[in-house]
């Protein structure tokens, strides 16, 4: 970040959303960046635990670029600082963190994945309310049931009641929640029902560098934001100074749909390669226009080939792959935000982090950023291996320096542990 001069370019961009004058400073907006970039390498998806984590470290304040004689920004600043900046300046910083992979040469930009996956919204479902007359669960049970006979039900009739009663599905037509409107109900990975929203990723299938990542309501059909999905990746890849277009898009069978299709092969000029959904009947043709069969025949026959199926495999394995790395590991799987916007522009931000992570295993030339953590303790190892079959060089001492915070609680504490070599 120090080498693309990242400082002085946010600062530059943010500028016009500071006010001069007089009051509590606000902090740079470089430091609210890596804040949120340190929340992704450790794995902390609260602003609260990436607020106490970086006042808990030194070398995370030194990171931040905040002397030792102040103290780290705390989450209400990073909460104020979020809403401050506009969804423009997070995507800025995306395609900035993309610029600095085009520099490296990890951006081909012709074959891409898609696939989606379901983030948990920050709102419960005990609260929805009905959109028509605002009742919520109580009041819509206790209205059912009075309709049944039952008046004044106590909350163990009720209980009683909505186990046995028939027809318990919720629509988001109907139903919504009042602290997160933007939420959708959808039903989870783990098969649970939860308020959720939808992210999608569009993946370079050869350097799994993430070309965009969008969020979408939970309820929007995967087949219906294909394209959209596309052309915000190809915007990003001009934006990051590539002169590439994608050529060729793999998805799962959840993408075919013929509008689909035909808009993105035709329109976006991008070959699909998307498995066609099992049929227990023949399509038929006889009132469809001839331009619809051409494009699903062809999606077809590329799916089946020899070159569908590989692009079939790297589209399983780096698709899933960066949703291991963002959602699992970096912490993005739960939202503590509400709204779309606000949630995108968080979401935003730690593919941005993942990418930088690519961007250094490039420039170490070994192994994963998250990897390099576990090296101490390998050199540890290695030194106890040596005094078991003989004993260490003479010329080397190696020893252990343990974190402060050990033995405090902090289960992060051992990433600040040292491990020293020193000729003797």
């Amino acid at each position: 970040m120090a080498e693309a001069k990242f400082d002085g370019w946010i600062e530059d961009h943010c500028r016009k959303f500071y006010v001069p004058g007089p009051g509590r400073p606000s902090i740079p907006p470089g430091v609210y960046f890596r804040m949120i970039l340190v929340g992704y390498f450790e794995g902390i998806a609260s602003q609260r635990g990436i607020a106490w984590r970086c006042s808990d470290s030194r070398s995370l304040a030194d990171f931040l670029g905040v002397p030792a004689n102040k103290a780290t920004p705390d989450h209400s600043t990073i909460s104020r600082t979020h809403r401050r900046l506009p969804e423009s300046v997070h995507a800025e910083m995306f395609t900035f963190v993309l610029g600095i992979a085009q520099r490296k040469g990890l951006i081909s930009g012709k074959t891409v994945g898609v696939d989606s996956t379901t983030l948990e919204a920050n709102a419960a479902m005990k609260s929805i309310v009905r959109k028509d007359n605002g009742d919520d669960w109580k009041e819509y049970l206790t209205r059912l049931a009075k309709e049944e006979g039952i008046e004044n039900p106590t909350d163990e009739e009720l209980r009683r009641f909505d186990k046995n009663r028939e027809d318990k599905k919720v629509s988001n037509k109907d139903w919504q929640s009042p602290t997160d409107p933007d939420s959708r109900i959808a039903r989870m990975k783990d098969g649970t029902t939860h308020l959720a929203y939808k992210a999608e990723h569009v993946v370079d299938l050869e350097t799994e560098i993430i070309l965009a990542a969008t969020i979408y309501p939970a309820n929007r059909a995967d087949s219906d934001t294909l394209a959209e999905s596309l052309v915000e990746a190809q915007r990003n890849i001009m934006a990051a100074g590539s002169d590439a277009n994608i050529q060729k898009a793999a998805a799962d069978k959840g993408y075919h749909a013929t509008k689909q299709l035909v808009t993105v092969n035709r329109a976006l000029e991008v070959r699909t390669y998307i498995p066609e959904p099992d049929r227990t009947k023949p399509r038929r043709w006889k009132d469809k226009p001839a331009v619809d069969r051409e494009v699903v025949e062809g999606n077809r026959r590329r799916s089946k080939g020899t070159c569908g199926k590989k692009l079939q495999r790297l589209r399983s394995e780096r698709t899933e792959r960066s949703f291991a790395h963002v959602c699992e590991t970096g912490g993005a799987r739960r939202c503590w935000l509400h709204g779309q916007e606000q949630v995108g522009k968080r979401y935003l931000l730690q593919v941005a982090a993942r990418n930088l992570g690519l961007i250094l295993r490039k420039l170490f030339g070994v192994g994963t950023a998250r990897s390099l953590q576990g090296q101490a303790a390998l050199l540890w190892l290695l030194q106890i291996a040596l005094k078991v079959i003989g004993g260490l060089p003479k010329r080397w001492r190696c020893s252990y320096r343990p974190s402060p915070c050990e033995g405090l609680g902090s289960r992060m504490g051992h990433r600040d542990s040292l491990l020293h070599a020193e000729i003797v």
